[in-house]
């Protein structure tokens, strides 16, 4: 077997899809724990945000508009905001720069923050948006938090991937769809195997250090992420009927927010997951390995391949030019 496979084994966590991200946390106490999420401003963010403060954890949330997201998270103590822009490599260093200076460790890291199924768009050094946003942005931030991470044994990473990884897998050759069409669905899919692969490397760097790492599926939930979605962007994810309504959760297995943000807050806190690492999940649970032509839940072998995980995690270090040094203080 090769590492990851024998780990996706479901544990019959007595959670499902239903469940809450307050439901997760009930009875827990996070006094103490410094957490960091990004995208926390918004959608599945803030909630995770709002659960983890309510259990008394202190959370920094990044944001690149900082006066929204202070709006959005008004009233919830222990909540912080700082600018972060994930496209920008400068923004990224300095945010993690000011977090270092007040000597704080780190307990909890939600990537979360995303875009999806978006026009084709560059940034500045001419890498396609999805996967520099989804992908590289918090590469280089996770590398640059490593220092406080490490201080913490028993500090978790979450990447939120998608079910969406099933339609790609990482294009290693032509991540940036220099040499091909561009299509937009093609560039998520690939930013969220990217994600899962990040969490498969990483984990197994990071584990002597104390660190673990996950990535998972929160479930097909509506939020701002589909502000680029038309109408029959919305009916091929089946958020809406042909004539176009928007389906309820019964009929378009779409869950709220609420239960959206569970399987991320079970993977940053929950004690069954004590000891272990670098699986995908979904559900508050580990997700199964199915075969990669399946069209239900499940992880495809591409998202946790070890062997891909490793050139992408070199690939990501001389693109961003961050060495990323998981032995390093």
């Amino acid at each position: 077997m090769t590492y990851g496979d024998h780990r996706q084994i479901p544990l019959h966590s007595g959670f499902g899809a239903a469940t809450t991200a307050s439901e997760v946390l009930a009875g827990s106490d996070l006094s103490g724990v410094q957490a960091i999420v990004t995208g926390g401003a918004s959608g599945l963010g803030r909630e995770t945000v709002r659960v983890l403060a309510g259990a008394g954890a202190r959370v920094l949330v990044p944001a690149r508009d900082q006066h929204q997201a202070q709006a959005a998270l008004a009233g919830m103590a222990g909540v912080e905001v700082a600018a972060l822009d994930l496209l920008d490599p400068q923004s990224i260093d300095a945010f993690a720069a000011a977090f270092l200076a007040t000597g704080r460790t780190l307990h909890l890291l939600v990537n979360g923050a995303g875009i999806m199924a978006t026009p084709l768009l560059r940034d500045a050094r001419g890498y396609e948006a999805q996967f520099a946003t989804n992908h590289l942005g918090h590469f280089q931030l996770t590398a640059r938090l490593w220092p406080a991470l490490r201080q913490v044994q028993g500090a978790r990473v979450a990447c939120v991937s998608s079910l969406g990884h099933r339609q790609a897998g990482v294009d290693l050759d032509d991540p940036h769809f220099l040499r091909q069409p561009y299509d937009k669905w093609r560039a998520y899919a690939q930013s969220k195997s990217a994600n899962a692969l990040f969490a498969v490397e990483l984990d197994r760097r990071g584990a002597a250090h104390g660190v673990r790492a996950f990535s998972l599926h929160p479930g097909a939930i509506l939020t701002p992420l589909v502000r680029h979605l038309d109408q029959d962007d919305l009916r091929r994810v089946g958020a809406l009927d042909d004539a176009g309504h928007v389906n309820p959760p019964p009929q378009s297995g779409f869950k709220n927010v609420a239960q959206g943000a569970a399987t991320a807050v079970w993977c940053a806190n929950s004690a069954q997951l004590d000891g272990m690492g670098g699986v995908y999940c979904e559900d508050c649970d580990i997700a199964i390995l199915v075969p990669d032509d399946s069209t239900g839940p499940g992880v495809r072998r591409w998202a946790i391949d070890p062997g891909k995980a490793r050139r992408l995690w070199t690939l990501s270090e001389q693109m961003t030019g961050v060495r990323f040094d998981c032995d390093a203080a």
